[in-house]
């Protein structure tokens, strides 16, 4: 059986368009992966998952494990199996980070799995609200709250996904934070580490599931989402 793919079980313009209620079980989501990154339904909080455990990072900034009975609109996962690790013991602001962590890349045309662990200077996250439906992303993330962290040890997951799959998952960089002591967490704006080990996955095929709800079969996906998208992750 191949494993090393990257999965989706919908495309991340349905979540921009503010469909929030897919119903998609995390029993579906751990058969395609034991790594990654998402939400729940109603957009209750970030979701992470490392080693198959799944974990709900809610909007007042802590962490709680959620079982398998948990519903997902989004959700993008793989099985975790670094092709190279990179250490980083100097301490580098966010932007200084962001450019080492892109030149460990050889190419910005494929996927990539990427697991940090170690200890951050600072970290800075925030978690989306529970939403109901049709409200649009970009309108929640103006109200979403905001958590930083000091002298901390934890771990970063997510992807990085090329520019032309914006439509599929948020181009870029997108990292979800997790500390070691599993109390705080969210999605990653900005952190400071010192003192990390990078496990990087090369990933170059992909899968996912089209939704079969009416919500998402009666979406007209016709707009550009990509300012959208960049404006609420960012």
């Amino acid at each position: 059986m191949n494993t090393d793919y990257i999965y989706f079980c919908s495309p991340i313009n349905a979540i921009v368009e503010g469909i929030y209620e897919e119903k998609i079980p995390f029993t579906h989501i751990k058969t395609q992966g034991d790594f990654g990154l998402g939400t729940f339904d109603h957009l209750d909080g970030e979701m992470v998952m490392l080693d198959g455990n799944i974990y709900q990072m809610t909007a007042d900034g802590k962490v709680k494990q959620v079982d398998e009975k948990s519903l997902t609109p989004y959700s993008c996962v793989t099985f975790y199996r670094p092709l190279t690790e990179e250490f980083l013991e100097e301490s580098l602001n966010y932007q200084a980070f962001l450019a080492w962590l892109k030149d460990l890349l050889p190419s910005l045309n494929i996927f990539y799995a990427i697991r940090i662990e170690g200890y951050f200077e600072n970290v800075k996250v925030r978690s989306v609200p529970k939403t109901e439906n049709y409200k649009p992303l970009v309108e929640v993330a103006q109200t979403q709250p905001e958590f930083e962290f000091s002298h901390i040890r934890g771990t970063l997951a997510g992807f990085y996904t090329p520019s032309y799959m914006s439509s599929i998952s948020v181009p870029g960089l997108h990292l979800h934070f997790i500390s070691e002591d599993v109390q705080h967490g969210g999605h990653l704006m900005s952190c400071c580490p010192k003192g990390i080990k990078v496990g990087i996955q090369f990933i170059h095929s992909l899968k996912m599931d089209i939704p079969l709800s009416l919500d998402y079969l009666t979406c007209d996906f016709k707009r550009d989402t990509a300012k959208d998208l960049d404006k609420a992750e960012n």
